[in-house]
């Protein structure tokens, strides 16, 4: 019964990451997951592993955001059982995507981060994408952590104003 039901939540993971174009990350997921209540965390975090192991999911870790991606192997997988999932379990996810999609996308396409350069100075490094498609790729040097923390911040929250005042006084 335990393997059927791991095998259940592997194939909701699958589905999930093969809905999108763009990674998912690993709190997306478990966010969808756990508020469904169909599993605990630590059997997840299990779900998690058990797949990338397998090869059937690729992941990607930058600055404690974990992205995963279905690979071609587990598209193949999803495919061959994707009648275990049941009706209503696909449509619910079809639904929480199709709703969700601009915000999950968001925290794939606009990055922050920073970095301590050999200056001893911290970089902040702000990206903004769309379909793939770098739209701003921005490197700030500030003298210290907390400042470019605050930046990564204000980027995730203001990015679009951002892009628009740039796009407006450079054109």
């Amino acid at each position: 019964m335990l393997q059927d039901s791991l095998t259940l939540y592997k194939l909701i993971v699958l589905y999930m990451l093969d809905r999108v174009a763009f990674p998912l990350t690993a709190a997306q997921v478990s966010d969808y997951v756990l508020g469904k209540e169909y599993t605990s965390f630590l059997t997840l975090q299990q779900v998690f592993s058990e797949l990338a192991d397998a090869g059937l999911v690729s992941s990607e870790t930058l600055h404690n955001r974990t992205y995963l991606t279905v690979t071609e192997e587990g598209r193949e997988t999803l495919n061959f059982f994707r009648n275990r999932i049941i009706k209503d379990i696909r449509q619910d996810i079809d639904t929480y995507i199709r709703e969700n999609e601009y915000t999950l996308r968001n925290e794939f396409s606009i990055l922050a981060r920073y970095d301590k350069a050999a200056s001893g100075e911290y970089e902040a490094r702000l990206t903004a994408k769309d379909r793939g498609i770098s739209l701003v790729d921005l490197t700030l040097s500030v003298p210290d952590k907390e400042t470019a923390a605050a930046i990564c911040d204000n980027w995730q929250k203001k990015n679009q104003q951002i892009y628009q005042y740039l796009v407006q006084e450079l054109f």
